[in-house]
C-alpha cells in the first residue's frame, strides 16, 4: 500500500488523494466479495466520466439550486460570539437544505449517476434517518424504486424520519441484528446489493465504503466547503482560522474540510461522539479508541475487540452511532493534518440548549457535538479570528430524544 503523507508534506504538496487504487495513504481500497468488484469498477468508470461531463455537472448544480435550495447561508452567530467573547463564530447552514441536512447533496449526485448507468432500483442504509429521507426524496422526484435499511433502535429513536420515508414512497426495512443501528443496517444493505447487483444502485450516505464511494461522497459534498470559502471571503475578506464539524462516517466534515486541506494555516477539527465518555465502553469515538481494520468494504479505523470483532458503538445521536470512520478521515488523522476530538452526550445536549436559546437555531444532536467543542476551543482564540462550524442538520428529527433527555434532568 502507498506510504502515508506526513503532516509537513501537506505544506509543500498538492492534496491528490485517493490514488488510482482508491487509497488515502494506507486507508481505503475495495474489501468486498468478488461478485461486487465488476460493479465497483463499472461505478468508478461511470463516476469519473460524469465528473468530467460538463452537462452532468451543470444538471447536478441546477438541481441543487432549484430543488435543494443552494447555496445555503453562512450565518454569523452573533450571540454565540458574544457569549464566548473571542473569535467570530459562523454557522454553515446545511440545516436549511431541503429535507433538513447536508445528506441530499450526495443523494442527488448519486441518483443522477444511477440514472446515467441505467439502474432502476435504489437501496440505502440510514442511521439518524436523514440520508434515508434524502434518498427517498430524490427517488420520489426521479421515479425510482427505493428500499431503505434501518436498525430497529434507530427506527425507534427516529420515528418521524421513518414516517417521512414511507410517505415519500420508500420501503423501510427494519434490521434486528447486532446493535440494531447503522452498522447493522449497512450490513443488510450490502447483502441486498450482492444479491441484486445487476439492477440495483447502492447509495451510501457517508464517506465510507469501498472505493469509489468515499471519493464520490466527498466530491458531492465539497460544495459545502467551496461555498463557505467564497461566502466568507465576501463577508470578511479572509479565510477561516478554524473549521469544526461533527463526524460519524464523516461526509459533512469532509465536505467542509476538503477545499481547505492545502492551507496549513487553517486549524481543522473533527468532533466524534464520545457517548458516555471516550474512555468507556459506551462510545462511538473511533479515532480516539479504535485501531486499524476493515469494515464495510474499506480499510480504516474501527472500534474492535482484541480478537478483531466489531465493538458496539454508542451515542445519544443516531447519526454518529457508528463503529468506523471514513478512510479519508483515517488518513487525515494519521498524517496529523486534521485534529480529531470527542464530545460526550452531556456536552452535546448542553450545546443543543445553548444554540437554541442564543441563536434561535435548534441543531441536530450530531451538529451539537461540533458546537460543544467551542467550550474547549474558544479560550484559545482571539478577536479578529474566525471559526466556521458546519451546521449539518436541524434538530426537528431529534425532538423526542431531546425532550426525553431534558425531562429526565428535571
Amino acid at each position: 500500500m502507498p506510504d502515508q503523507q506526513s503532516a509537513s508534506d501537506h505544506k509543500n504538496q498538492t492534496y491528490t488523494f485517493p490514488d488510482e487504487r482508491g487509497y488515502f495513504g494506507k486507508f481505503g481500497g475495495k474489501y468486498v466479495p468478488e461478485i461486487l468488484i465488476p460493479a465497483l469498477e463499472e461505478l468508478e468508470e461511470s463516476y469519473l466520466n460524469a465528473k468530467n461531463d460538463k452537462a452532468f455537472q451543470v444538471n447536478y448544480r441546477k438541481i441543487l439550486q432549484k430543488y435543494v435550495g443552494r447555496e445555503t447561508p453562512l450565518t454569523f452567530a452573533s450571540r454565540l460570539t458574544k457569549h464566548y467573547g473571542r473569535a467570530k463564530i459562523f454557522l454553515k447552514r446545511e440545516d436549511l437544505c431541503h429535507t433538513g441536512a447536508h445528506k441530499i447533496n450526495n443523494a442527488v449526485g448519486q441518483v443522477l449517476l444511477a440514472q446515467k448507468m441505467g439502474k432502476k432500483r435504489i437501496i440505502a442504509e440510514t442511521g439518524a434517518g436523514q440520508h434515508g429521507v434524502a434518498t427517498a426524496t430524490v427517488c420520489a422526484k426521479f421515479g425510482m424504486e427505493c428500499v431503505i435499511y434501518m436498525g430497529a433502535e434507530d427506527m425507534r429513536r427516529q420515528k418521524l424520519n421513518v414516517d417521512r420515508m414511507r410517505l415519500l414512497g420508500a420501503e423501510v426495512l427494519q434490521v434486528d441484528s447486532g446493535s440494531r443501528t447503522l452498522k447493522d443496517a449497512t450490513n443488510e444493505a450490502i447483502r441486498d446489493w450482492v444479491t441484486n447487483v445487476e439492477d440495483t444502485f447502492y447509495i451510501i450516505g457517508s464517506a465510507v465504503g469501498p472505493h469509489p464511494y468515499p471519493m464520490m461522497a466527498r466530491d458531492f459534498q465539497r460544495i459545502i466547503g467551496d461555498e463557505t470559502k467564497s461566502q466568507l471571503w465576501t463577508a470578511e475578506k479572509k479565510s477561516p482560522d478554524y473549521l469544526l464539524a461533527c463526524l460519524g462516517g464523516g461526509s459533512n466534515a469532509i465536505g467542509l474540510f476538503y477545499p481547505f486541506l492545502e492551507d496549513p494555516d487553517i486549524r481543522i477539527i473533527g468532533v466524534e461522539a464520545g457517548g458516555l465518555g471516550k474512555d468507556t465502553d459506551k462510545t462511538a469515538a473511533t479515532l480516539s479508541k479504535g485501531s486499524h481494520g476493515v469494515l464495510h468494504g474499506s480499510r480504516s479505523f474501527l472500534l474492535q475487540t482484541e480478537d478483531g470483532q466489531v465493538r458496539l458503538p454508542y451515542s445519544i445521536s443516531a447519526g454518529l452511532d457508528y463503529p468506523g470512520i471514513g478512510p479519508e478521515h483515517a488518513h487525515l488523522f494519521d498524517s496529523e493534518r486534521v485534529e480529531y476530538v470527542a464530545v460526550d452526550d452531556k456536552e452535546a445536549m448542553k450545546a443543543v440548549q445553548l444554540t437554541s436559546k442564543l441563536e434561535g437555531i435548534i441543531p441536530a444532536i450530531e451538529t451539537a457535538h461540533a458546537i460543544a467543542w467551542l467550550e474547549k476551543l474558544m479560550p484559545d482564540t482571539e478577536k479578529g479570528e474566525i471559526v466556521v462550524i458546519n451546521c449539518s442538520g436541524r434538530g426537528d428529527k431529534d425532538m423526542a430524544t431531546i425532550s426525553k433527555y431534558l425531562n429526565s434532568k428535571t
